[in-house]
């Protein structure tokens, strides 16, 4: 029995076929298969701003298939808008919440066969598949797509991030106003996610790797008449999944993880991917160390065999043209588990024996796995005495002479003096700018240090500066950077306790942090630390500060 017929086709639940019936559906689409369709399309969000459209197509291919299409809207905010030391920040990394509790609510109220989930952004993706994991119920997730690069600058098609490295670059005068007003109007071309591999096309990818998208739908280009077939495609496919019982813990399970854990090495993706898949491994249960052994083995074993923005001057539609997540796999065959099941009703190995590229292959984007960019992982995990519980970095994106690196702390207790004091050219060569209290519960919220790092590179500290904080950084960071120190300094953590002028070295080959004070200073300085007020205590962001976890839990919120 069809979920959705427990209330629709007894005969004495006539009241509830009314309320379909009150909107124009018919007796025989009452009877189908019921499709949510979960759409976080807005005008406030490039990557959603065609998801109305992709809408239109996955409706289609679910009539096509024999089901009965009901949308209803998801929020979706933008980090691109509340990036940069804003009050809005704030609220992005706990809308993930929000977003996984929304969308059961509504699967669960009304009993729906089955999801279909659209989005692309940041904190979206993760929040959607959470809450695919938290159902149990058949989805699949159709990502809005890339947007294309934009005028070149700085030797490379520009993004909308090379607005903030030019501003940097402005206020060290290397440019003049003119070149940054131009970027402002021609970095971003098109809808779309961000077209470099921040978290947003990370986590589309991260998505298509477990298997919770059709292959190839995480990097068609968001204005390309595929991102449409596809999602054509992938509502005809929901239905199918619907009649065969697939169901998202079929596709979501630990082997699926750890794939996504593979790629997102290979890929060089963003930080936060680590962040977000411990938040859906919590949905099936998996704990937090199981997790942290995956991301540590796939860091230290998995090649990196992709190199694109910011990792080099290619953008998403490079990696695209190459072949996408479905070429990154097959080289990657020794590595993952093929036999997973997918969200196509295919294995992964059945859908890479399928794949085919019809475009030809840029090898300094997507290199075979026998010449790889790096004989490690893009992501690491590093411990040491500032970093008990872990923190996290990104090789990948950091110049091999900066991935050993000892410095002056600097240091901030918010996101905000440390951006004015880059600014002002108080940030010299040898520090490390330690910016605290800025972790889920500290932030609260956990703000991206993203403006900071594109504030240090535009004025030319990239290789002799390094930035440390409990905080999180965007997908499109590059230069010595350390993020989700846990604990967090609100938690009593040690970075609570580094004081401007301590040495501080950061060891990636090790797999190292240390603060160069001696444990029983460290102790007394603990003793003496007062905790600050905390920032909200009224609203959602009160809540929230309460009830989330640190990083190395994934940020999740729970009374446990």
């Amino acid at each position: 029995m069809l979920r959705s017929k427990e209330i629709l086709k007894k005969t004495e639940f006539a009241y509830n076929r009314s309320v379909y019936k009150s909107m124009g559906f018919t007796e025989e689409e009452v009877d189908k298969p019921l499709i949510g369709i979960a759409n976080s399309w807005n005008e406030l969000v490039p990557g959603h701003y065609n998801l109305r459209s992709v809408a239109e197509a996955v409706k289609r291919g679910i009539y096509t298939a024999g089901g009965t299409a009901v949308e209803f809207g998801v929020i979706g905010a933008c980090d691109g808008s509340a990036n940069g030391g804003t009050f809005g920040m704030h609220f992005i990394l706990p809308s993930r919440e929000l977003i996984a509790n929304d969308i059961e609510v509504m699967a669960e109220a009304h009993q729906l066969d089955a999801l279909v989930l659209l989005g692309s952004c940041d904190k979206i993706v993760p929040g959607m598949l959470m809450a695919a994991a938290r159902l149990n119920i058949p989805c699949i997730l159709v990502p809005g797509g890339p947007m294309l690069g934009g005028i070149c600058f700085d030797g490379r098609p520009s993004d909308i991030t090379s607005c903030s490295e030019a501003f940097g670059m402005f206020s060290a005068g290397k440019i003049d106003r003119e070149t940054v007003d131009d970027l402002e109007d021609l970095s971003g071309p098109t809808c779309g996610s961000c077209s470099f591999l921040g978290t947003a096309n990370t986590m589309c990818c991260l998505a298509e790797a477990m298997g919770m998208t059709l292959p190839t739908a995480a990097l068609i280009p968001a204005v390309y008449a595929e991102r449409t077939r596809i999602a054509v495609k992938t509502g005809e496919k929901i239905v199918e999944l619907v009649r065969k019982n697939i169901k998202a813990r079929d596709i979501i399970t630990l082997s699926s993880l750890k794939n996504a854990a593979v790629v997102l090495n290979a890929i060089g993706g963003s930080t936060n991917g680590v962040l977000h898949l411990s938040a859906i491994a919590h949905e099936l249960g998996i704990a937090p160390e199981v997790m942290t052994e995956i991301y540590d083995k796939a860091g230290r074993e998995t090649p990196q065999i992709v190199k694109v923005n910011p990792a080099s001057k290619y953008n998403m539609e490079d990696f695209y043209f190459s072949g996408g997540i479905p070429q990154v796999m097959k080289e990657l065959s020794d590595y993952i588990d093929a036999s997973c099941m997918t969200a196509s009703g295919s294995t992964v190995s059945e859908n890479l024996s399928r794949f085919k590229n019809r475009y030809p292959r840029n090898f300094d984007v997507i290199r075979k796995i026998s010449e790889p960019f790096d004989s490690s992982g893009g992501i690491a995990l590093l411990r040491g005495n500032l970093a008990p519980d872990g923190c996290v970095t990104k090789p990948a994106a950091i110049d091999p002479s900066m991935r050993k690196f000892t410095g002056e702390a600097r240091v901030f207790d918010r996101e905000e003096d440390a951006e004015d004091a880059i600014i002002r050219g108080e940030i010299k060569s040898g520090h490390v700018v330690v910016i605290r209290y800025e972790g889920p519960k500290g932030g609260p919220g956990m703000r991206e240090m993203y403006k900071a790092m594109k504030y240090i590179y535009g004025r030319g500290l990239a290789l002799s500066t390094a930035l440390i904080t409990d905080g999180r950084f965007s997908g499109t960071n590059n230069g010595c950077f350390v993020g989700h120190i846990s604990p967090e300094a609100a938690e009593g953590g040690p970075l609570a306790c580094v004081k401007d002028g301590d040495m501080i070295t950061i060891d990636i080959p090790n797999r190292s942090i240390t603060l160069h004070v001696d444990e029983a200073e460290m102790q007394s300085r603990m003793e003496n630390v007062k905790m600050p007020e905390p920032k909200f205590k009224t609203g959602y962001l009160s809540i929230y500060s309460k009830l989330a976890r640190s990083a190395d839990k994934g940020a999740i919120v729970t009374l446990d």
